[in-house]
């Protein structure tokens, strides 16, 4: 079973530091046998740690796990198996991101196709489902990014103020891209309000560089890989 490599933000800096302000390793624990790590998320929404992935080959279908202090546990203190609803035909389920913005949790999932869209959808209360469109812009671009954008590897969170999406840049495993969300043009904008190229420190050997999550826990941003 996988774990997660722990980085975080060094303030007044550009870099995410292996081990930094950070248990270095959490392990994943009582995954069900067809729990699909490949495709996987992360948020924290004031109160829990939280991690996700895709069941099997599921298009609609996702395991929820929380950090229990010690490891991230299937079902603890969470809803096992949340269902995603309405979304269009043309979704690409090959990868998704995750946030809580103080109110709502979020997802999305991108345009086959059409990398630089977001489809947005969020949890209805009371629900194990994630709706389309539900209290949602439904479609949002993602603007300016450099050419050399790697958009296989992405991810978002929400700091309390902004909502950000990240992309490493092509060929690195240390390099990545930053933009936030534009209120005024309702774009994911590279560069705005934010510092446009961030690096990590210190990966530790046998981290799976292939896809990654991050959040905010209101008092670090934080960054994971997977282990092989």
């Amino acid at each position: 079973m996988p774990s997660l490599n722990q980085f975080a933000y060094v303030a007044g800096s550009t870099n995410y530091q292996f081990g930094h302000n950070s248990i270095p390793n959490i392990s994943i624990t009582g995954a069900p046998a067809d729990a699909n790590l490949a495709r996987w998320s992360m948020l924290h929404d004031n109160a829990a740690y939280r991690l996700y992935c895709f069941k099997g080959s599921s298009r609609d279908a996702i395991y929820q796990f929380s950090f229990n202090g010690s490891s991230y546990a299937f079902g603890h203190n969470s809803i096992p198996e949340l269902r995603l609803e309405g979304f269009p035909a043309n979704v690409d389920p090959s990868s998704f991101a995750m946030l809580h913005d103080g109110a709502d949790y979020r997802l999305y999932m991108r345009r086959l196709g059409y990398r630089q869209t977001l489809y947005q959808a969020a949890w209805v209360p009371g629900t194990n489902v994630y709706r389309f469109g539900h209290n949602s812009i439904p479609q949002i671009p993602v603007i300016e990014f450099p050419g050399d954008t790697d958009w296989s590897r992405w991810t978002m969170l929400h700091d309390g103020a902004n909502y950000r999406f990240y992309a490493f840049k092509l060929g690195s495993n240390t390099q990545f891209y930053q933009g936030a969300f534009n209120r005024a043009n309702n774009t994911y904008q590279f560069g705005f309000d934010s510092i446009r190229e961030l690096t990590l420190v210190g990966t530790p050997p046998g981290s799976d560089t292939g896809s990654c999550a991050m959040l905010h826990d209101n008092s670090a941003y934080r960054f994971y890989f997977q282990t092989r």
